[in-house]
Order: structure tokens, then C-alpha cells, then sequence
């Protein structure tokens, strides 16, 4: 129930965050940030939603958190954390992470990255950017796969400046009106709403298109 709570109420527990602790806090979503994309057990923490939340709360006056120094070091953290992911997914793959030891490594997780691969090629790392759960399983795939590492390092750094730099300066120039503002709970499932819809989306063309197939 925390859990949810923080997600959806993430601007008040990052403020809360920002007057207890100062610049501190950019350690703390370097680190949320890093772990959200490098680690393929931890697909569920918050990452659009927070980029969004940081902006606007580094739009108010006064605030400790600064846009520019949030998108250098988040563009960062996403750079090494799906750098780290690669190269784990590379080195040990699914002979240590299976579906069967790691509760939240499930399979069709792994599926549904795998057809997004098939689809988009190498842009899935840039694509997978904007896309929870698929984002973390994205460069974990790449690695399991064939895709050289110079080729993966150059879809990670552009997807990683397009996601946080889109984010962090969405916040920041448009999360303090007054309308978002007044509605920001609804602006944060919004945002969580609509990064979810494309998998949604592959995944009733899967299911509908099987089913299909078992009736033909």
C-alpha cells in the first residue's frame, strides 16, 4: 500500500523529501533511477512519474533541486543503469535470473520484450525508454542476445537524453500550473496510464491473434 501511495502521491513525498534533506535528494533519484533500469529484479519502481514530479518540484521558488543538474545526472544513472543490465543479461542471462527464482522476472515479461525487439529492432532500446517494465527488461534482452555493445551503447545514451530530458523539463515548465497543479494525482496516472498502453496493446494483438490461430 506504501508503495502505491508513493507513486501516486510523489510530488508531496518527494517535497517532503527535498525540505528534510536538501540537494541530498538528487543522490536519492540517481540512485531510484539507476536501480529502476540496471536492475532487472526491480522493473516496478517509479521512473516517469518521478522524472515528472522532479521537474515541477525544481520549477518552485526557492527549490533546492536544479532541472539541469537533474537531467545530467538522471540521463546518467539511466546510461549506467542500462549499461550495468546488459552486461549482466550478457555475462550471466538466464542461467542465474530465471522466472522461477525471481518472483518479478516473469515470463511473459521476457516474451513481450522479445516481440518488441522482433518489431522495432535496435529502437527498442530508445522505444523501451518510455515504456514501464519493458524499459528495465529492454537492455537485459539486448545483452542475452547478439546486439554489439557499441550499438546498444548508442540507442541507451539517445534514449536516455530523450526520456529524462522529456520528463524532467515537462515538470519543470508546465507541472505548476495551476490546472496540473490542482490535478496532479490525476496528471501522475495519467502518465502512468499512458506509458503502459503500448505493451497493453501488443499484448491483446498477441492474445487476439493467437486465439485466432487456435480457432483457424
Amino acid at each position: 500500500m506504501f508503495f502505491i501511495d508513493f507513486i501516486i502521491h510523489i510530488d508531496s513525498h518527494l517535497q517532503a523529501l527535498v525540505s528534510e534533506y536538501g540537494i541530498w535528494v538528487n543522490g536519492l533519484l540517481f540512485l531510484i533511477i539507476f536501480c529502476e533500469t540496471g536492475l532487472v529484479v526491480l522493473p516496478f519502481l517509479p521512473g516517469d512519474s518521478l522524472l515528472f514530479a522532479a521537474g515541477s518540484l525544481a520549477s518552485l521558488p526557492g527549490s533546492q533541486l536544479n532541472p539541469h543538474i537533474l537531467f545530467v545526472g538522471l540521463t546518467l544513472a539511466g546510461i549506467l543503469g542500462d549499461s550495468v543490465n546488459y552486461w549482466v543479461g550478457k555475462e550471466f542471462g538466464l542461467k542465474v535470473f530465471t522466472p522461477a527464482r525471481f518472483r518479478f522476472l516473469k515470463q511473459e515479461y521476457l516474451d513481450k520484450t522479445h516481440a518488441f525487439y522482433l518489431k522495432y529492432g535496435g529502437k527498442t532500446i530508445i522505444i523501451a525508454r518510455f515504456i514501464p517494465i519493458i524499459r528495465t527488461f529492454a537492455p537485459f534482452v539486448a545483452g542475452i542476445g547478439t546486439m554489439p555493445y557499441r550499438t546498444f551503447l548508442a540507442y541507451n545514451v539517445i534514449g536516455a537524453i530523450l526520456w529524462v530530458g522529456t520528463f524532467i523539463y515537462a515538470g519543470f515548465y508546465f507541472g505548476q500550473l495551476p490546472f496540473i497543479q490542482k490535478n496532479f494525482k490525476l496528471v501522475i496516472i495519467a502518465i502512468i496510464i499512458l506509458s503502459i498502453t503500448p505493451p497493453v496493446i501488443e499484448y491483446l494483438k498477441h492474445r487476439y491473434g493467437k486465439n485466432r490461430a487456435d480457432l483457424d
